[in-house]
C-alpha cells in the first residue's frame, strides 16, 4: 500500500517493548515510511527530542519502566514534541483507558492484535493532518509577522482632518 505523495517521506516512531511488536509492524511501514525504533520511553524521548524528530509516533502502552501514558505526557510537555501526533498501540480497548491516552494528548488508538489496513490508514490520514496543520501555522506565523510591521509603521497619532 502506497502512501501519497505528501506522506511518504515521513518519518514514524515505533515504541514497543516487544521485539516480535517492532519488527510487525517495521515490516509493515518502512516500504513507505521512515522508520525509527525504541524499546522503551527513555529512548522514545531521547529520539523524539533529538535533532531530527518524527512526524508521528505509534506507541504501545504498556510497557515496564515508563508506560505510553507517560511517554505521551512528557512529549505534549515539550514545545519541540507537542504537535507531533501519538497513537496508542494497545491490546487494553477499556473506554477509560482511551479516555485517559486522549487527555493526555493521543490522537488515535489502534488495538492490538493489529489490522494492517487500519494502521496504514489512519498513519496516512494523521500524517495528512499533520501536514496540514504544519502548513496552516507557517501561514498564520506570515500573517502575524504582516500585522505586526503593519502595526508598527502605522502612526501612533492619528493626523487632524
Amino acid at each position: 500500500m502506497k502512501a501519497n505523495d505528501q506522506t511518504e517521506n515521513s518519518t514514524i516512531l515505533l515504541v514497543d517493548d516487544s521485539p516480535d511488536n517492532l519488527v510487525l509492524m517495521s515490516s509493515l511501514l518502512k516500504d513507505v515510511y521512515q522508520v525509527k525504533i525504541a524499546d522503551n520511553g527513555e529512548k522514545a524521548l531521547a529520539i523524539a527530542l533529538s535533532d531530527s524528530p518524527p512526524d508521528l509516533i505509534l506507541l504501545d502502552i504498556m510497557m515496564p519502566g515508563m508506560d505510553g501514558y507517560e511517554v505521551c505526557w512528557r512529549l505534549k510537555q515539550e514545545r519541540r514534541t507537542l504537535n507531533i501526533p501519538v497513537i496508542f498501540l494497545t491490546a487494553k480497548t477499556d473506554a477509560e483507558d482511551e479516555r485517559k491516552g486522549l487527555e493526555l494528548g493521543a490522537v488515535d488508538f489502534i488495538a492490538k492484535p493489529i489490522n494492517p489496513l487500519i494502521v496504514m490508514a489512519r498513519v496516512k490520514n494523521h500524517l495528512a493532518l499533520k501536514i496540514k496543520a504544519d502548513f496552516l501555522q507557517y501561514k498564520n506565523d506570515g500573517l502575524e509577522i504582516e500585522v505586526a510591521k503593519l502595526q508598527y509603521t502605522r502612526p501612533l497619532i492619528e493626523p487632524e482632518a
